[in-house]
């Protein structure tokens, strides 16, 4: 169909109009083909947008995804647009871009620039269980064993990490040994907190 299509086409563009004795075709060669700039290297897309509100964790979340991405830390609270394609989401405010992200699609997880983050935020985002468990080894066998069984329970992460944080802060506050006789009390009793 197509083909016929494009034949009938050809026909009605190389048939000569009523008045004129020049046909679609060269006007089109004569005036037009020289003013066409070329075709973009990329396929056009559907930018689509949302009104939302920044988190007061520094993030926006995109409801098609439910994926959360950084905006900058002054902007909490602050009503932004979420501008987004298959591949990229902008976040503007006032129309100004406050911040850009490659597109992720998992559902409930953060895509967050370090920057976006206040400076204690950034601190605790470095947070992870290998830093944990690094941080008790240092301080002894025992100390890494308890806090291995501490990240092993079933809680949010970030709370058992300022559980961990607060357990491996006795080392300083009450000495190295305290804390070791602690950890083996807990360990002897299976108690993790």
């Amino acid at each position: 169909m197509n083909g016929a299509i494009l034949r009938c086409l050809e026909k009605h563009n190389s048939t000569p109009f009523q008045v004129r004795d020049h046909s679609r075709r060269q006007v089109f060669e004569q005036t037009e083909r020289e003013a066409l700039n070329p075709l973009p290297g990329e396929r056009f897309e559907i930018r689509k947008t949302r009104q939302v509100t920044v988190m007061k964790n520094c993030h926006v979340q995109l409801s098609d995804d439910r994926h959360y991405y950084s905006v900058p830390y002054r902007h909490i609270g602050e009503k932004v647009k979420l501008s987004y394609t298959s591949k990229e989401v902008s976040v503007y405010l006032k129309g100004e871009r406050v911040a850009f992200h490659l597109r992720d699609r998992k559902p409930y997880k953060y895509t967050t620039i370090k920057e976006h983050l206040p400076s204690h935020h950034r601190f605790v985002s470095e947070w992870n269980p290998e830093k944990f468990i690094n941080w008790a080894a240092g301080i002894s066998p025992e100390v890494k064993t308890y806090i291995e069984g501490v990240l092993s329970q079933k809680n949010y992460p970030e709370t058992l990490y300022r559980a961990c944080v607060g357990i491996l802060s006795f080392a300083r506050k009450l000495g190295k040994e305290r804390l070791v006789t602690a950890c083996r009390m807990g360990i002897r009793m299976e108690t993790y907190n």
